[in-house]
């Protein structure tokens, strides 16, 4: 039984949370976020700073900051192209974002880890695949003509 002074978070608040964390690439804002809840935009983002002690935009910027690191370290996509990824439209924007949460620009977040080929996994059957070899008889020597 939950304390009198613990609020439980509310289901609604629940399913609005999962749609930023689902979806965060989609053109959201906190209006469909509020819309997910069954809320207005002002109460929903009351209730939801309430809730999880920090607002829809910043839980929504902050999920697409942390996907936008993971794209940084893993492959070799231009910033831009992963700023469009993550949902975000302004590249500066992004960029003065990134910086302020991760201290640092993309580019030299980036250059701080080592290069996405260097531990690019490729799936077991992919190394099988390739690595057969062309010639798939056994024999050295060619089979002889039937007579």
């Amino acid at each position: 039984m939950p304390s009198p002074t613990s609020h439980p978070v509310d289901r609604h608040l629940l399913r609005a949370r999962d749609l930023a964390d689902r979806s965060y690439a989609e053109p959201l804002e906190v209006a469909d976020l509020a819309r997910a809840a069954g809320l207005s935009p002002a109460y929903f983002s009351d209730r939801f700073a309430a809730a999880f002690g920090i607002t829809p935009h910043a839980y929504l910027l902050t999920r697409r900051l942390e996907r936008a690191a993971a794209l940084l370290r893993h492959t070799d996509h231009s910033v831009a192209r992963i700023c469009a990824e993550v949902g975000l439209s302004s590249v500066g924007s992004f960029t003065v974002s990134f910086r302020r949460v991760f201290g640092r620009t993309p580019t030299a977040y980036r250059a701080a880890f080592p290069p996405a080929h260097d531990h690019a996994l490729v799936p077991g059957c992919v190394v099988r695949s390739y690595g057969r070899p062309q010639n798939r008889s056994f024999r050295e020597d060619p089979a002889p003509a039937a007579s």
